[in-house]
């Protein structure tokens, strides 16, 4: 949708994910520390469940692109020209988002698949993203060209740090630094929304401003700092958490031993006690 919603709609998707994603990978490296096969039991069963959430979105997002008043309604060509191309871009966008999804669920629910294969898919739906934006400006203003391009960095280095993760599994710094640059990747949706079709009818930008572009790749700077914060306070709570419900176990296993210990210590006393009588 070439409108504010239509970018501020993949936006969320994007940035619910990567808050997800913020908070599940470290709980999962801070837990999984001297664990055995019951924590790897509940983990794969989160995989099966937000797999399932992200082919929703996708579904989703495809639903919206098609359906919407001014939609293409599953047409592509009609006798004169073709209909929608950008709708249909963006679907296939979600498309391919959506196989990654499936794959992480066929991933974890059927041992046979490879369970590289997830990651592998996860990156070429970047890299279909990239191509598919990398050829949706052309020909448009200046800006809109800057903007969108930006988006490409975000693309691209999902694209690559997933491609790594096929070979280094569960890697923490990997898995994080992902989950940055897909919030970064959510958020920068959201500005260009703003920035090309300004809501509740505010001033459009100049599209043709140096000035303008010069703000926008410094606000993109921003964006991809303000994602790193966000991460590193997800990981400082999940950090805390964990810590302080490890000590809580801590000490109820010491009650538990010492309980333990003067009931034996009781026991023992009350031995001798009959045995001197």
């Amino acid at each position: 949708m070439a409108n504010f919603k239509g970018h501020a709609l993949p936006g969320s998707f994007f940035l619910i994910v990567g808050i997800w994603w913020s908070l599940k990978y470290p709980m999962k490296y801070l837990n999984q520390k001297g664990k055995g096969r019951k924590m790897n039991y509940y983990y794969r069963k989160i995989e099966i469940i937000e797999g399932g959430v992200r082919v929703f979105f996708a579904t989703v997002g495809i639903l919206a692109e098609q359906f919407v008043p001014d939609g293409p309604h599953l047409h592509l060509y009609n006798d004169q020209d073709w209909i929608k191309l950008m709708n249909w871009q963006h679907c296939t966008m979600y498309l391919f988002y959506g196989l990654s999804g499936l794959m992480d669920m066929l991933t974890f629910l059927f041992p046979v698949i490879p369970l590289g294969l997830d990651r592998l898919l996860m990156s070429l739906s970047a890299i279909i993203e990239g191509i598919l934006f990398y050829y949706h400006v052309h020909n448009r203003p200046l800006l809109d060209q800057h903007i969108h391009f930006l988006l490409l960095y975000t693309v691209l280095g999902g694209a690559i740090s997933t491609f790594i993760e096929v070979f280094l599994r569960d890697n923490i710094v990997l898995e994080l630094f992902r989950a940055s640059i897909i919030i970064a990747h959510g958020t920068w949706f959201w500005q260009i929304g703003f920035v090309l079709y300004p809501p509740a009818g505010g001033p459009a930008w100049d599209q043709t401003s140096h000035n303008n572009i010069m703000f926008i790749t410094m606000c993109f700077c921003w964006h991809c700092l303000a994602a790193i914060i966000i991460v590193a306070i997800n990981y400082s709570l999940v950090c805390g958490i964990v810590n302080r419900l490890k000590r809580s176990s801590r000490g109820e296993e010491n009650i538990g031993i010492q309980k333990l210990t003067s009931g034996s210590h009781s026991r023992e006393a009350l031995l001798n006690d009959t045995d001197e009588e």
